[in-house]
């Protein structure tokens, strides 16, 4: 494993949904290449068909309506969450020891990334202490209600990252009530498209990507084919 913090990062968006298993598979093959140094880094853009994963922390009781959607259990750190159309998926392959060093300050990072990008869209998000992913602050009658936006949970294997964070853009936020999502029951969940805003997924990744190259690394277009294990399906 080469990678310095001034190298290239690959960078794919996948068009359409992409089966989890199929993304989870691809993403610990990708892993084991960048430890062989066979393979860059990558972050990889998608979208998801309707599903919930539990992290390494998930409760049973947060799983509301276990028949609602498939149950993915995975690697990541965190507990409940939903995936589905409308939502953009980041899964990040990088080297966490090279580029921060420590696993809190890259899931720092992620938060800050998320942060930037949302504010180039008009949204102010922000962080909670002692939970992971951003918030956004709703002002109601009695109370500020703060409603989660994007949801973080990584792994990694010898300090190369896997999953990431995802972004709710415009997904049915309704889905999200098969579960407790994160395990935060006081607060709810919004997506761009709820606070009102007509940016898209692809306004979304533009900006994204802007600041990914700020903030944490060059990126180049994926320099190989997508196996057809990960070839979209719609």
């Amino acid at each position: 494993m080469t990678a310095g913090t001034d190298a290239e990062v690959e960078w794919l968006v996948s068009p359409g949904l992409v089966p989890y298993e199929a993304a989870t598979a691809f993403m610990a093959g990708r892993v084991e290449a960048i430890l062989a140094g066979k393979a860059s880094e990558l972050v990889w853009l998608l979208e998801h068909p309707a599903l919930y994963t539990a992290g390494t922390s998930a409760k049973a009781a947060d799983l509301i309506e276990p028949g609602r959607f498939p149950v993915h259990r995975t690697g990541r750190g965190g507990q409940f969450t939903y995936h589905g159309p409308g939502q953009r998926v980041v899964y990040l392959m990088l080297d966490v020891r090279a580029r921060w060093g420590d696993v809190r300050a890259y899931v720092g990072a992620l938060e800050q990334l998320i942060i930037e990008t949302l504010a180039r869209l008009g949204v102010e998000g922000a962080v909670r202490q002692g939970l992971v992913g951003v918030w956004v602050r709703r002002q109601e009658e009695e109370r500020v209600r703060q409603d989660k936006i994007a949801a973080i949970g990584v792994r990694l294997r010898r300090w190369v990252s896997s999953h990431g964070l995802s972004i709710n853009v415009a997904p049915e936020l309704a889905h999200f009530s098969g579960i407790v999502p994160c395990g935060i029951r006081e607060d709810g969940v919004t997506s761009l498209a709820d606070l009102g805003l007509a940016a898209g997924m692809g306004h979304l990744d533009r900006e994204l990507r802007g600041v990914f190259e700020r903030r944490i690394a060059p990126t180049r277009p994926l320099a190989m084919d997508v196996p057809a294990l990960v070839s979209p399906h719609v």
